[in-house]
């Protein structure tokens, strides 16, 4: 009996991927678990192993594909095909078999009691036999209309789906989905690689019409109208932060909150320390000391590091602290994980986020290191910018925004001095954290990084 291997859950929130290599072939056994493709998602690789073992009968995907969870990838049969096969037609032969043997009965009992009627009645016969036989072409013609509508109908479809296959670029999945909802294949723009359409296309397309993309974007106008331009494909890191944004945008009724702390004894302890970390292979920086303190503000902040379900209405609090920390790269934006964060000194961290960091910059970030994240941290102060509102991590409730710090004068005992003060920005799920909420866990950041022992000890 064939069997199918299809797509898993390849990582938390990810739900696609591009097929970066094929490993096996049409024809080869293959065992339980073994790898059968590779797929790459955000930079990080990861292979998909058979959930069965068998003989390879179809390959339904190829290198460079975009798939998505659920997706048929690879059709096996095992052994027991052949035999399964011809005990069907055996099966198959004894049943017409049987069926030919009742038909000659039912017309050896009809020729007799036609015999019988014509001895008792000839004249009443032969008007009875008239009737037959005019119901009987009746019928004919009836079954050779139906038969010839049918033929029409299947050429008809045939003819489109080949008409289809010349002219769309999309697998045979996303062509069942379309016929199934209706949809005419040829008039949807797709938004895969190389224009190849995805069942998020057929289905959006479907709820939107023509008028919005699958994205539900409204069409765009022809820029060439108006002078050269460029089409280039995404990179699978921007086509998978593009839909998570999108996501958590459209899911996620976000809340601004802004402070300032003065970092100018944070600096001093940077300084000072900084050496030391390094013999350790890290470097001590202001995102190191700001994991350790959100780390701690977490235990305080319950809320902060939980997730909403909002089926079945519940929250969903976690108590373990896993930080995600945001590292721009050349292709796009990653945001790995720092695991059990609040257990780790910041000397630890520091080594930890300096690994990680790049590990992200030569695409080598594997799966768990994208996983289990409860709450963002997004660093732009070596860049720029006063303050920024980053977005919400869906499924988190809240991400820290840290902007570049500028000396500014501030008043203390009767004078103005100048200090280091530092931007911040919090953004969180207003489903889950009100107002109040939300300024008690920056004034307690501010607080902690003005005094880090508050931190430690508090």
């Amino acid at each position: 009996m064939a069997k199918e291997i299809k797509v898993p859950q390849i990582s938390e929130g990810v739900d696609t991927a591009v097929i970066s290599e094929i490993l096996v072939s049409k024809g080869d056994k293959i065992e339980e678990d073994q790898s059968v493709i590779s797929v790459e998602t955000d930079k990080a690789t990861a292979e998909i192993p058979a959930t069965a073992g068998g003989t390879i009968k179809e390959i339904k995907v190829s290198e460079g594909d975009e798939v998505s969870v659920g997706d048929v990838i690879i059709i096996l049969e095992d052994n027991g095909d052949d035999s399964e096969e011809k005990e069907e037609d055996k099966s198959k032969d004894k049943e017409e078999e049987t069926s030919e043997n009742k038909k000659e009965e039912a017309k050896k009992e009809e020729e007799e009691q036609g015999s019988k009627a014509k001895e008792k009645d000839e004249s009443k016969s032969g008007e009875k036999e008239k009737e037959q036989k005019e119901d009987d072409d009746e019928k004919k013609d009836g079954d050779a209309e139906k038969k010839k509508s049918k033929g029409s109908e299947a050429k008809k479809d045939k003819d489109t789906d080949e008409d289809s296959s010349k002219e769309v670029y999309a697998s045979p999945g996303v062509r069942r989905v379309a016929r199934e909802l209706g949809v005419n294949i040829k008039e949807i723009s797709g938004s895969g690689e190389s224009g190849r359409i995805t069942e998020k296309d057929v289905k959006g397309y479907k709820e939107g019409g023509s008028k919005k993309s699958s994205s539900g974007q409204a069409k765009l106008p022809d820029f060439s109208k108006w002078g050269a331009v460029e089409n280039k494909p995404l990179n699978s890191i921007k086509k998978t932060t593009a839909k998570n944004v999108l996501a958590s945008w459209q899911s996620i009724p976000h809340v601004f909150q802004f402070g300032e702390a003065d970092i100018s004894g944070v600096e001093t302890y940077i300084e000072d320390h900084n050496e030391k970390v390094e013999k350790a292979g890290g470097k001590l920086t202001l995102t190191a000391i700001l994991t350790k303190i959100v780390a701690t503000a977490l235990h305080k902040f319950p809320t902060f590091n939980a997730s909403i379900d909002m089926d079945k209405e519940e929250m969903i609090l976690k108590k373990y602290v896993n930080i995600n920390i945001a590292v721009a790269t050349e292709d796009g934006l990653l945001v790995p994980v720092i695991k059990n964060a609040d257990q780790k000194s910041i000397k630890d961290l520091s080594v930890e986020i300096s690994e990680i960091a790049e590990k992200a910059r030569e695409q080598k970030l594997s799966k768990e290191d994208m996983e289990g994240g409860n709450f963002s941290i997004s660093n732009l102060g070596g860049i720029g910018g006063t303050n920024f509102t980053p977005i919400v991590y869906h499924p988190q409730v809240a991400i820290l925004g840290i902007s570049r710090a500028t000396t500014k004068p501030v008043y203390i005992d009767g004078k103005f001095e100048p200090r280091s003060i530092l931007p911040l920005s919090l953004s969180y799920d207003h489903r889950l954290i009100d107002g109040a909420d939300g300024a008690g866990f920056m004034n307690w950041l501010v607080k902690a990084l003005e005094d880090p022992y508050e931190a430690l000890l508090g």
